[in-house]
């Protein structure tokens, strides 16, 4: 199995999981981890701007990375992925979580 094998069989867990615990639409929270630099954290907020949603970020305690928590309402589990690929296919370094 290659990345992206692995990478759509996880997303079809994702969005299992998704359908099976939560009403949509919902309230969800990401969370990535981010190099710290500002462009990077820049371009994950921008991904989710016009969308309502609360940003929180953190830098680590040496200051090499930054933990960004967004709560943002989503109409379904479709939507929620597409997020996710979107902030992975634009930040390079990104770790979503």
């Amino acid at each position: 199995m290659d990345d992206a094998d692995k990478t759509e069989a996880f997303y079809k867990k994702l969005r299992s999981q998704l359908e099976e615990t939560s009403e949509w639409p919902s309230l969800y929270l990401y969370k990535f981890i981010v190099p710290s630099k500002d462009d990077k954290i820049a371009k994950v907020e921008s991904i989710f701007d016009n969308l309502g949603a609360v940003i929180t970020t953190k830098k680590s305690k040496n200051g090499k990375y930054t933990s960004v928590s967004i709560k943002v309402r989503m109409e379904n589990p479709d939507k929620v992925i597409s997020k996710y690929k979107e902030v992975a296919d634009k930040v390079e370094g990104v770790i979503s979580l």
